[in-house]
């Protein structure tokens, strides 16, 4: 026989008051709420439910009517409260134990922790399918090894798809969860979506506006004001963050305000210098790799190859970013030594710069002005082929074409940090032909507003 929904309702009221008597009006609550019956409905409830129950064994009827007062369960009920077992509390905590476990390791930015903390999360993923955090925490360890292999000829796409396939399920099982939508901004920057992923980043700041994780995500992907803005609350939240002290010398950089992004560096430097020996959470790296391209453009070629050096001896070869930074490194070394004439040098740098990455565009065109040969590959977006080929143009004299190619390209670009490093770019040198480029000049400048 059947129960309907309003005759569960009477009967778990009768229950939990068994032995006590329950007036109609509470009834009619617990069985109707708000709409309006009578008290036909409530004898018609009790008739259906005693032919339900039948009577107890020992021949006591289940439901005693008390005349002009209500009802009463009128048998002795037995109240048990479970318990969950120690195999079953720590089921409960694998999956956080294993977030934990691997956002530490993925907070190394080290390449083999990055890839335990893959195998952490799959096996997560195994014992608790519909927990968030396991989709999470795959969703980054996916997006950072797509991260190592970004500047290479075949980037990993695989870890990135499988990435954006987890952030979104993750926020699909949570939407309340900040660390879900501040993971899938991420994913979907690298995807190339950067509206949908500042708007992730947003929505993950406002659920928890005061977690200091979310808002450098939030920097991360955005650009100008509000990259600021969110790199300078990620410090008030973790003064100790080298990253995000250079991801507001990025934005001063191209607003071409380079003793802002000195001063910026400088701190992150100084925090860097003042963690514990050992210590590998949020290795930062390429600050002094954007100090020596602000001194060089300022002329100061001592001070940049100092900066240079220390890049280059302070790097954590285990790094995800540390072959990308490298390349990056030894080819300004490489066009600093072409500006000197120091041909032999200048090449033995630029080599390095594309034994890191072999795919270094750059390198490839000082090896072509030192008088080397070289293919370079293809660059991936419009703004980086302008500068490849802008540069080609600038290293054989021809300046005013470079600034005005690069000027088409960056009027051309969709809104974001394309073009950033412009006012620093050591072969095409802009701080030695400034009326050239002019133009370009203040189009990033505006960009980056």
């Amino acid at each position: 026989m059947a129960i309907s929904d309003h005759q569960f309702d009477v009967l778990l009221l009768l229950v939990a008051k068994a032995g006590q008597i329950v007036g109609k009006d509470d009834l009619l609550q617990a069985g109707w709420k708000d709409v309006a019956v009578g008290d036909n409905s409530i004898e018609q409830a009790i008739s259906s439910l005693r032919r339900l129950l039948g009577t107890h064994p020992g021949g006591a009827a289940y439901i005693d009517t008390v005349p002009r007062r209500g009802y009463r369960f009128g048998v002795a009920v037995t109240r048990t409260a479970t318990r969950e077992s120690d195999a079953g509390l720590d089921a409960l905590l694998a999956p956080h134990r294993s977030f934990i476990e691997g956002r530490a390791a993925l907070e190394t930015f080290d390449r083999a922790e990055v890839g335990r903390a893959r195998g952490v999360f799959e096996e997560a993923l195994q014992l608790a399918p519909e927990h968030p955090s396991a989709h999470i925490g795959l969703a980054n360890a996916g997006v950072m090894q797509f991260e190592m292999t970004r500047a290479d000829q075949a980037p990993d796409t695989a870890a990135l798809l499988l990435a954006a396939r987890h952030a979104r399920e993750a926020c699909r099982l949570d939407p309340q969860s900040a660390e879900a939508w501040a993971t899938l901004g991420f994913v979907l920057d690298r995807t190339g979506n950067s509206l949908d992923a500042r708007a992730a980043a947003r929505r993950a700041v406002a659920l928890e506006p005061d977690n200091w994780r979310h808002h450098f995500r939030l920097s991360y992907v955005s650009w100008g004001e509000q990259r600021l803005r969110a790199a300078h609350r990620t410090l008030a939240l973790l003064p100790a963050f080298p990253l995000a002290h250079w991801l507001a010398a990025t934005v001063y950089v191209a607003r071409q305000v380079l003793g802002e992004a000195e001063r910026e560096l400088a701190a992150g430097l100084s925090v860097q210098g003042g963690q514990p020996t050992g210590s590998s959470q949020f290795t930062a790296i390429a600050l002094h790799w954007l100090l020596g391209l602000i001194h060089l453009a300022r002329g100061n070629e001592v001070g940049a190859l100092e900066e240079f050096e220390r890049e280059l001896s302070a790097e954590h070869r285990g790094h995800l970013y540390t072959r990308e930074c490298a390349a990056n490194t030894w080819y300004a070394i490489g066009a600093l030594r072409l500006r000197q004439g120091l041909i032999q040098d200048a090449c033995t740098a630029f080599t390095s710069a594309i034994r890191e990455v072999g795919t270094h565009p750059m390198a490839y065109v000082g090896l072509v002005a030192a008088g080397s040969s070289g293919q370079p590959g293809g660059p991936s977006r419009p703004v980086d082929g302008a500068f490849d080929h802008a540069a080609q143009l600038a290293v054989s004299g021809a300046h005013t074409e470079a600034a005005r190619v690069v000027d088409e390209a960056l009027t051309a670009a969709p809104v974001g940090n394309v073009g950033w490093l412009l006012p620093v770019e050591p072969l095409l040198h802009v701080s030695a032909h400034l009326d050239v480029w002019a133009g370009a000049l203040a189009h990033l400048r505006n960009r980056a507003a």
